[in-house]
């Protein structure tokens, strides 16, 4: 059996009840724009990449942008430090869903580009899936195929990032959690060393992913040392 990565900037559900489909399949949904998906969620895990994406749209640093939108917390399951993004206190709608549209649409995270898809990754073979939650809202938008909807939505643009982000998740996961996770006395200096490599430590100016590969190349050995 081989591992599927859930945290962070992944969705915790059992995907198993849900439809799979493959990419030369039929989808035909299409966004009507009701805002459903945008109201009373709180079910919002970014990845590092989310984060930085929707920073450069904002002309903020990640950091700036984790403190204003999001709460950070360490998942249970994992040991690892996580970004969720907090809703609007008065509505419990999404921080950036203004009128009926998305104020950051172009840099939603992916489980927004997504919907109503969920995505799972193997950590072995970096393979993804796709199931469709159900109900469907939205409209139909005639002969499609899934592979249609991905491309829409840009999410072949990203799928290396995002494949390597679960493995990379994984392996940190492991790591701390051999090392007494939550127990262990140094764990919350190596929860919040880890909390900067995947979220903040990037400069707007520069790709995401070379710098990403560079902090977590710092960090693993950094962690041997603390642990």
């Amino acid at each position: 059996m081989t591992a599927v990565n859930v945290e962070p900037g992944r969705c915790g559900e059992n995907w198993d009840s849900c439809p799979h489909l493959t990419t030369g399949e039929t989808f035909d949904f299409a966004c009507a724009g009701c805002g459903d998906c945008c109201r009373k969620r709180r079910d919002l895990v970014l990845s590092g990449y989310d984060l930085y994406r929707i920073a450069q749209r904002l002309r903020l640093s990640p950091r700036i942008v984790a403190s204003a939108f999001c709460k950070s917390y360490v998942a249970d399951t994992t040991c690892l430090p996580a970004l969720r993004l907090t809703p609007d206190p008065k509505t419990g709608d999404c921080r950036f869903f203004e009128g009926s549209a998305c104020a950051i649409h172009a840099a939603r995270p992916l489980a927004c580009a997504l919907y109503p898809l969920g995505q799972s990754i193997d950590t072995v073979t970096a393979r993804m899936e796709y199931y469709v939650q159900m109900p469907l809202c939205g409209a139909r938008a005639g002969k499609r195929t899934l592979q249609d909807y991905l491309n829409d939505a840009a999410i072949p643009d990203r799928a290396g990032i995002d494949a390597r982000w679960a493995i990379v998740c994984t392996q940190l996961s492991q790591k701390l959690q051999a090392a007494g996770g939550q127990n262990n006395p140094h764990f919350s200096a190596a929860a919040k060393r880890t909390e900067r490599a995947l979220y903040y430590d990037y400069s707007l100016g520069d790709e995401f992913y070379p710098q990403f590969c560079q902090n977590i190349e710092i960090l693993m050995p950094l962690l041997d040392r603390m642990l």
